[in-house]
């Protein structure tokens, strides 16, 4: 299986060391849609940690739903966004 290209990545280190992290992915199956993540990241001795992460589903039409949050690996890279299930629903 091919490994999922980002659309877009922005990364900024924090005053304390941490990075903050935006990613865009698109939907697994509707390409126009959009998996945004956001999380903060912190060097740990096994690795990097994820601190805290938040991930939001766009569809195609722009309707936004907050995914819900999953076990995330301690170590490693930063694995591809999982399609929404069960999200909670906000209009803009």
């Amino acid at each position: 299986m091919e490994r999922q290209k980002y659309k877009a990545r922005y990364s900024t280190k924090l005053p304390n060391g941490d990075f903050l992290s935006l990613t865009v992915w698109p939907g697994k199956t509707d390409p126009s849609a959009e998996v945004v993540t956001i999380q903060v990241r912190r060097q740990a001795a096994e690795g990097w940690e994820t601190v805290g992460r938040l991930a939001v589903y766009r569809t195609s039409d722009g309707r936004y739903a907050l995914l819900p949050e999953r076990q995330q690996p301690v170590t490693g890279s930063t694995p591809e966004p999982e399609a929404p299930a069960q999200a909670k629903s906000y209009e803009q």
